[in-house]
C-alpha cells in the first residue's frame, strides 16, 4: 500500500513538467531579422525557419500574403521555390523569403506576412519592410594576418578583404599610412597591378594585398601601419603591425673611401681601414682577416673588432709588408671583415714602389759612370 503512495505522489509531481512540455509543443515559423530596410530596384533574401517542436511530422503549406503590387516575393528552399514542408520532430526546416522589388516604389513602410498551415493549424509570420530612397554606403575591412614580422630588406605583404555592405556599387579608394620614409603598394591577391582604387559589387567583397617595403636603414622595432578604405561618405581601417628584426651589414672602405696605397719592397706600410656597420643591429666580434700576393705579410692592430652599433664604424690598421722581391708596379689585397655571421670584404690597391736604397745606389752608379765618362773624353781627347 505504502508503495502505491509513492507511485502516485511521483506521477502527481511530473505532471506539471509535462504539461510545460506540452504548451511548448507545435509548429513555428521564426526568422532572425523581423523588420528590413530596402532599397528599389533591389534583390534581398531573408533567412527563415520552419520547427517542428515536438510533434509528429506534418506536411505544412507555405505561401506569403499581403504582398504589395509589383512586389515579386516567393518562398525558396534549397535555392528553389517551394509550397510545403514537412520538418521531422524536434528538427527544423531552412527557408528563404525572396523579395524582388521594382525600380519605381513609394518610400514607406510595408508588411508581407508569411503563412504556415498544417492540419488545425495556422501560423502567421509578418515581416516588416521599408522602402529607403538610397541606403547608405557602408564598407568593411579585414585582414588575415595583421602582424608580420622580418628584417629591413624584407617586403611585408598583408592579404585583406574588403566588403562592400551596401545596396549599390562602390569604386573603392585605398590608402595606408606608414611610416616616414615607408613604401607601401596595392595590388590585387594575385596580381601585380598596382591599384589606388577599386571596384566591389553590393554585397560582394574584394581580396587584396598591401605590401610594405621599409627603408634600408631602418632600425629594429615595431611600426604601425593602418590601411584605409574610403567610398561615397563611408570608410573603414583596420590597424596591422610590423616588427623589423634587426641584424648587422658589414661594409669595408678606406679611409675616406680611398682604397689604395704606395708600398715598397721589404717594407711595411700601414693602411687605415675602416669598417661600417650599415646594417640594423650591433655586430659583435669582428675578425679582421686578408689575402695578398704570395711572400706578403699583412697584419692588422687591433685583429679584432669587439662591437660596431647599427650605423657607425671602427677603424683598424693594416700593415702590409710587401716581398722582398716584388718588382715595381700595382698589386691586388683583399681585405676581409666576419662576425655574427656576417661577412664583407674590400679589395685594395697597393702600388710598390723602387726602394730608397736602390734609388741612392742607382744615382751613386750614374755618378761614377758619368767620371768615368768625362775622364776618359779628357784623356783621350787631347791626343
Amino acid at each position: 500500500m505504502h508503495k502505491i503512495r509513492v507511485l502516485i505522489l511521483s506521477l502527481f509531481l511530473a505532471l506539471p513538467p509535462l504539461a510545460q512540455a506540452a504548451s511548448q509543443a507545435g509548429i513555428y515559423l521564426v526568422t532572425d531579422y523581423p523588420s528590413l530596410t530596402l532599397q528599389a530596384g533591389a534583390t534581398t533574401t531573408l533567412a527563415l525557419s520552419l520547427r517542428n517542436q515536438n510533434e509528429p511530422p506534418a506536411r505544412v503549406a507555405l505561401r506569403v500574403e499581403d504582398v504589395p503590387e509589383g512586389w515579386k516575393v516567393a518562398l525558396l528552399g534549397g535555392g528553389k521555390p517551394v509550397a510545403a514542408a514537412m520538418p521531422a520532430t524536434d528538427a527544423s526546416v531552412p527557408l528563404q523569403l525572396r523579395f524582388e522589388l521594382p525600380a519605381k516604389v513609394e518610400a514607406r513602410s510595408y508588411r508581407v506576412r508569411v503563412v504556415a498551415e498544417a492540419p488545425g493549424k495556422r501560423i502567421e509570420l509578418p515581416v516588416d519592410v521599408t522602402l529607403a530612397d538610397e541606403l547608405p554606403a557602408q564598407l568593411g575591412i579585414e585582414s588575415k594576418l595583421p602582424a608580420l614580422r622580418g628584417g629591413p630588406r624584407t617586403t611585408f605583404d598583408y592579404q585583406f578583404t574588403v566588403r562592400n555592405d551596401s545596396g549599390r556599387d562602390l569604386l573603392v579608394n585605398l590608402t595606408a599610412e606608414t611610416p616616414q620614409f615607408f613604401e607601401p603598394t596595392f595590388t590585387e591577391n594575385y596580381g601585380s597591378q598596382e591599384l589606388t582604387s577599386v571596384p566591389v559589387k553590393a554585397g560582394e567583397s574584394k581580396e587584396l594585398k598591401l605590401s610594405v617595403k621599409p627603408p634600408s636603414s631602418v632600425k629594429a622595432g615595431s611600426y604601425p601601419v593602418i590601411v584605409h578604405a574610403s567610398a561615397e561618405g563611408a570608410s573603414a581601417s583596420a590597424k596591422l603591425a610590423l616588427e623589423i628584426v634587426g641584424h648587422p651589414e658589414l661594409r669595408i672602405a678606406g679611409r675616406d673611401g680611398i682604397m689604395s696605397a704606395t708600398a715598397r719592397a721589404g717594407q711595411t706600410e700601414t693602411v687605415p681601414i675602416v669598417v661600417r656597420n650599415e646594417g640594423s643591429a650591433p655586430a659583435q666580434g669582428i675578425e679582421l682577416s686578408a689575402s695578398a700576393p704570395s711572400g706578403w705579410k699583412i697584419e692588422f692592430e687591433p685583429k679584432t673588432l669587439a662591437q660596431i652599433e647599427a650605423g657607425k664604424e671602427a677603424e683598424a690598421q693594416a700593415r702590409i709588408t710587401p716581398s722582398d722581391r716584388s718588382l715595381v708596379g700595382d698589386y691586388m689585397a683583399t681585405i676581409r671583415a666576419s662576425g655574427g655571421g656576417e661577412n664583407a670584404s674590400g679589395e685594395f690597391r697597393i702600388t710598390v714602389q723602387t726602394s730608397g736604397l736602390w734609388g741612392i745606389v742607382g744615382v751613386i752608379i750614374i755618378a761614377i759612370a758619368v767620371l768615368v765618362l768625362v775622364g776618359a773624353v779628357a784623356r783621350f781627347g787631347r791626343r
